[in-house]
């Protein structure tokens, strides 16, 4: 591996990396969001890596590795720890080239990424209830059986490979003011930062994380890496509890800033991705765009590049992915209404609601555990709106028709 200015990678890596991938990874599209850019007064640009073989740009870099194996290591075989998108990448190209591949993924993986990583004929042993603890059984594996490990970001093949994503985005356009990159374990983040840096120093990099995990956030203060607690995020593929050593020196120098979003954000953003661009986005990839979307980052006026990361979503969690996206979007709500139990009373709470425009999904009718005097009740309706202003309009009529309700 090259290396100037005491960098574990360098963009001539990552320029070698592109020769030795590009025959065997689709060049995805770079394309302007009209929509999104109206909504956040910029001009809005989408890396759709969502759109690789494998549903995520994570096979660069294990392509990248794959291809430095001497034939001795080809024929031990590979061994990592993925919570998914890594795993799919590395079987993949594995399979193609003959590899035999382990990956080992925490029991609470999407069975989508299982299933597919089991469908390119690698080994998946499912262990532990965080990355950390599948990380510890993968390196016991890895001794026990002689097998090559790849690490998912804290390799330098891995990191030069996932910065050809910045060199295309400098291909596809060179006029950028800021690329968004959101953040696991950093060595997607680091080989863009690189790539971009070194080419043209004023593009801006902003990196995203889930709040609930934002270890790479946490490092840059604290000028080291340190490892913060594993937490649950609808974010799963960047759930990672401490970044990699090697993305870290990258983007201690390259990174602008780096900002959290939290679940109901990300949620909202898949949602948004899903209505308006017609795109599958699972939630660590539509981190960058819930980052923008709130606002969270300097960018109106600005020419701006989000890279969606990865379309690897299971149908449960999308599920409750749009219901907590319509939730934050005020388009779900549940409404709690004290009233009197009397006939009557019920009709007249959902005639109402009705009457103004609110579709009721479910109704729950609550007596025995009503704090307050006897001969009430209470009526949980969940229903959907138009949006905030739309819920407080029924709200308003509500509480003016003389009934005592909230919202959940």
């Amino acid at each position: 591996m090259a290396s100037s200015d005491s960098l574990p990678v360098t963009f001539e890596d990552v320029e070698d990396a592109r020769a030795r991938i590009r025959p065997f990874i689709s060049e995805t599209p770079f394309a302007h969001s009209v929509s999104l850019s109206q909504a956040t007064r910029s001009k809005i640009y989408l890396k759709l890596e969502n759109l690789q073989m494998t549903g995520s740009y994570k096979e660069r870099g294990a392509l990248n590795r794959l291809d430095r194996l001497t034939p001795e290591e080809a024929r031990r075989g590979v061994i990592a720890f993925s919570a998914g998108n890594h795993a799919q990448g590395l079987a993949y190209h594995a399979h193609r080239l003959g590899v035999a591949a382990t990956i080992v993924m925490p029991v609470y993986t999407p069975l989508v990424k299982v299933t597919a990583t089991r469908r390119f004929a690698a080994r998946v042993v499912l262990h532990g209830q965080s990355a950390a603890e599948a990380r510890a059984e993968s390196y016991r594996i890895a001794e026990a059986e002689n097998l090559v490990y790849v690490h998912p970001f804290d390799d330098p093949w891995i990191v030069a490979g996932q910065g050809t994503v910045g060199l295309e985005i400098l291909e596809q356009n060179p006029y950028l003011d800021a690329v968004v990159v959101p953040v696991g374990g950093g060595g997607l983040i680091a080989g863009i930062a690189l790539a971009l840096k070194t080419t043209n120093p004023r593009i801006k990099v902003y990196g995203v994380e889930a709040a609930a995990m934002a270890s790479m956030k946490a490092s840059l203060a604290a000028g080291r890496v340190v490892e913060v607690a594993s937490q649950r995020t609808i974010a799963d593929g960047i759930a990672v509890s401490k970044v990699g050593e090697i993305p870290f020196a990258i983007c201690q120098r390259y990174v602008d800033e780096v900002v959290t979003v939290d679940d109901e954000e990300i949620a909202s953003a898949v949602l948004t991705l899903l209505e308006v661009e017609k795109t599958m986005v699972e939630g660590a990839g539509a981190s960058a765009l819930a980052a923008v979307l709130n606002g969270h980052l300097p960018i109106e006026g600005k020419r701006v590049g989000l890279v969606l990361t990865g379309g690897n979503i299971d149908v449960t969690m999308l599920s409750r992915i749009i219901e907590r996206g319509l939730v934050k979007d005020g388009r779900m709500v549940r409404l709690s209404a004290k009233v009197i139990d009397a006939p009557g009373a019920l009709a007249a709470v959902i005639g109402l609601i009705g009457r103004l425009g609110g579709n009721i999904l479910q109704i729950n009718h609550e007596r025995a555990f009503v704090r307050g005097p006897l001969g009430m009740t209470v009526v949980e309706v969940t229903l959907e709106a138009r949006g905030h202003e739309h819920i407080k309009e029924i709200v308003t009529a509500l509480e003016a028709a003389g009934i005592n309700v909230a919202a959940a």
